[in-house]
Order: structure tokens, then sequence, then C-alpha cells
């Protein structure tokens, strides 16, 4: 599992450590991975963000996207029930 922003390497970092998230950060401020998916994105303050969303990926194919993601306390709850569901999907 991977959490993905378009903000820099060194916020990413910062926020991993203060929040203590179980999973690493990618950084991607050019905003690449979201041109080529066409992904949703904000503007806020002359930023540029991801919209929160999950990606399910297997063998790098996309087998499902959550979007938009409500309510947010529930949504792990969402994708681990959707997880469990497909476990046995070839």
């Amino acid at each position: 599992m991977y959490g993905l922003s378009s903000q820099d390497s060194d916020y990413q970092r910062e926020v991993t450590e203060r929040l203590r998230l179980p999973f690493q950060m990618l950084s991607d401020p050019a905003r690449s991975l979201a041109q080529a998916l066409d992904l949703p994105t904000f503007t806020t303050g002359g930023l540029t963000l991801y919209k929160r969303l999950t990606l399910i990926i297997k063998d790098n194919v996309i087998e499902h996207v959550f979007y938009p993601v409500f309510p947010p306390d529930e949504h792990a709850d969402q994708v681990l029930a959707w997880l469990s569901d497909n476990a046995h999907r070839p």
C-alpha cells in the first residue's frame, strides 16, 4: 500500500512521521500519474493536489477505483470489504 501526493518528498517524509503512517508516501509534484490516468485534482492556495481516491491495483492492472471517497471515516472498511469480497478473483 502506498499514499500518493503532489507535494514534495520532504513534506511526505514529515507527514509519514507525524501521522505514523504504516505505509510509504510517493511524491508526484509534476502530477504525472494524474495526467496519465486522468485522476481528479483540485487547486487551493496556489497548489494543485490530488483528490482523495483509492486505486486497487493487481499485476499492473487497475481492478477497482473508489471515488469519491465518502464518507471518509468509513472508507477503510469499504476497501477492506471489497478486498475480502474479491480475494479469490484470478
